[in-house]
């Protein structure tokens, strides 16, 4: 795939949010359009390339064309590729690129933060303090527990190298068994002796639903959960009914099957659950990072070079090592 076209400047369609992306360096060089939900259809026949830049968007699942013109490559700023793909678009031959490479570190960070908060119990601590109330407890130490992450793409491996830096003993599962990484057939014995679950897989066919009442009974009374995957992973029902029958210690999501999560949700008062709001990649700077990346993939793709990041639309991610 390549942009180059005798006398032709491509059309650079952008999915707006705010704040937009900096694309100065391709003034001149693309022709640069933006579109909201409701004029995106009108516009996506007349684009060579669409950006997704909002990507809390589901607009271009409704919008993708069916039979004639559309763009020839479209670049979600997101590591997850659920919210636009659609039978039209998997069926095309327009390229589909993700934001991989910018959140794994940040999120490795942010699970490890979450597995230390519950380890030394630092909620209520914060909790006692705002209550002036002196209570000494003891705490876990994290050195010599077991972790299980569930997703080995880069995020998953990057959650697993941060945790075994901690001293945790890790067991990484993956759509397929490879070296290293452990099958879908071993996910139910290595939760039942896991003190950490930590939920790094896409949303696909498989993935969706996957942690539900049998899953959480599966786990040990003393584990932790953690959700930084996609919020479908996660049946939050029956998380809640484990939470409060203390099927399980605790959990923390940070993202959600419908968001932004709304102020009557039941989740909000759910014991022993921290929630935050889809923010564990997101470090400052981090809007930038994923400029700048498409950016470089836009020069890429300007110069008739082979994109990376490329998802195989099947799957519904990048595949891996």
């Amino acid at each position: 795939m390549t942009a180059s076209v005798s006398g032709h400047t491509p059309t650079l369609l952008v999915l707006d949010a705010d704040p937009p992306p900096r694309l100065g360096r391709l003034t001149g060089r693309a022709r640069i359009e933006h579109a909201d939900a409701s004029t995106l259809a009108e516009r996506l026949p007349s684009a060579d390339v669409l950006l997704v830049w909002d990507f809390a968007s589901h607009a271009v699942r409704a919008a993708w064309p069916g039979a004639g013109p559309r763009p020839r490559w479209v670049h979600t700023a997101s590591a997850g590729v659920d919210h636009l793909m659609c039978p039209e678009l998997a069926a095309s031959d327009t390229v589909v690129t993700n934001a991989r490479g910018v959140f794994d570190q940040p999120i490795a960070e942010y699970v490890a933060a979450l597995v230390l908060a519950m380890a030394k119990d630092l909620p209520r601590t914060w909790d006692l303090q705002r209550e002036r109330t002196w209570r000494h407890r003891e705490s876990q130490r994290v050195a010599g527990t077991r972790a299980c992450v569930v997703g080995s793409g880069p995020i998953g491996r990057a959650v697993v190298a941060t945790l075994k830096a901690l001293g945790i003993t890790t067991a990484l599962v993956g759509r397929t068994p490879r070296t290293g990484i452990h099958g879908p057939e071993d996910l139910d014995r290595l939760l039942a002796r896991a003190d950490w679950v930590i939920a790094a897989a896409p949303l696909t066919e498989q993935t969706q639903g996957m942690f539900d009442a049998r899953r959480f009974g599966v786990m040990q009374p003393s584990a932790r959960f953690v959700n930084v995957g996609r919020g479908q992973l996660v049946v939050e029902d029956a998380l809640a009914e484990a939470l409060s029958k203390r099927w399980i210690a605790g959990a923390a999501l940070d993202v959600f099957e419908h968001e932004p999560l709304t102020p009557d949700s039941p989740l909000w008062q759910v014991p022993n659950l921290i929630v935050s709001p889809h923010m564990s990649g997101d470090t400052i700077g981090w809007r930038d990072e994923l400029g700048a990346q498409f950016v470089e993939l836009y020069e890429r793709w300007e110069a008739g070079r082979p994109l990376t990041n490329v998802v195989d639309k099947k799957r519904g991610y990048v595949p891996g090592r």
